[in-house]
C-alpha cells in the first residue's frame, strides 16, 4: 500500500515498494519526449505526436497539476507518467492516464504506479463523482487487464478516433492496490 498523507496539497510524491511518483519537473522533458513520440508506446493512442506539437507539449508538461513522473527507487530513473485529469470530458469525472517507455513493460510497475495515484486521487482532487474512470482501446489488451487488474470495471464502450474505445469506472472501495 503507497504511503501519503491524509489530505496533502500539490505537489506531493507518492511511494510504492519499488517506485517513487512525484511532480513532472523540466528535467523530465528527455523522458516524456520519449513517451509522446515512442510508436509503441503511441500505438494506441493515435501514433506519435506531430513534431510541430512537441514544443508545446514540452513546455507545459511540468507546470500541469497531477502529472507525475514515475521512477524506480532502485535507481531513480523516470520509466514513465500518470496523469490524474480533475475534469476531464466525461461529465467532468476525474480521469487517469498513463505510459511507461517499453523496456519497463511486463514487470507490473504501471499497475503499482496508477493504482496508487488512483488511490491519491480519491483523497486529493476533489470531484462530484465517486469514481475515477480511464480509457483505453479496446484492442490494448494489456491496459484493459492493467484497469481490470487495479478493480475498475468496463463501463461504456464507444468509436473515438476511428477505433473502439473502451470506458472503465472504479469506486475507492472496489481498488485494488500491490501486485
Amino acid at each position: 500500500m503507497p504511503s501519503m498523507p491524509k489530505s496533502s496539497p500539490w505537489p506531493t510524491t507518492i511511494s510504492t515498494p519499488r517506485l517513487l511518483l512525484r511532480p513532472a519537473e523540466s528535467t523530465d522533458v528527455q523522458e516524456f519526449t520519449r513517451l509522446w513520440t515512442d510508436p509503441e508506446v503511441r500505438r494506441f493512442l493515435g501514433g506519435p505526436v506531430a513534431e510541430e506539437k512537441l514544443p508545446l507539449y514540452q513546455q507545459h508538461f511540468a507546470s500541469r497539476p497531477n502529472v507525475f513522473a514515475v521512477s524506480t527507487r532502485k535507481d531513480m530513473a523516470v520509466i514513465g507518467s500518470v496523469l490524474i485529469d480533475s475534469a476531464s470530458r466525461f461529465d467532468d469525472r476525474r480521469e487517469v492516464s498513463y505510459g511507461l517507455l517499453p523496456e519497463h513493460w511486463g514487470q507490473g510497475y504501471a499497475r503499482e504506479a496508477v493504482a496508487a495515484v488512483v488511490e491519491w486521487a480519491f483523497v486529493n482532487v476533489t470531484s462530484d463523482d465517486a469514481s475515477i474512470i480511464a480509457v483505453t482501446q479496446e484492442a490494448n489488451a494489456r491496459s484493459c487487464r492493467l484497469l481490470e487488474a487495479i478493480g475498475m470495471r468496463r463501463i461504456d464502450s464507444f468509436v473515438e478516433f476511428g477505433a473502439p474505445q473502451a470506458l472503465f469506472s472504479v469506486e475507492r472501495q472496489r481498488l485494488r492496490i500491490g501486485r
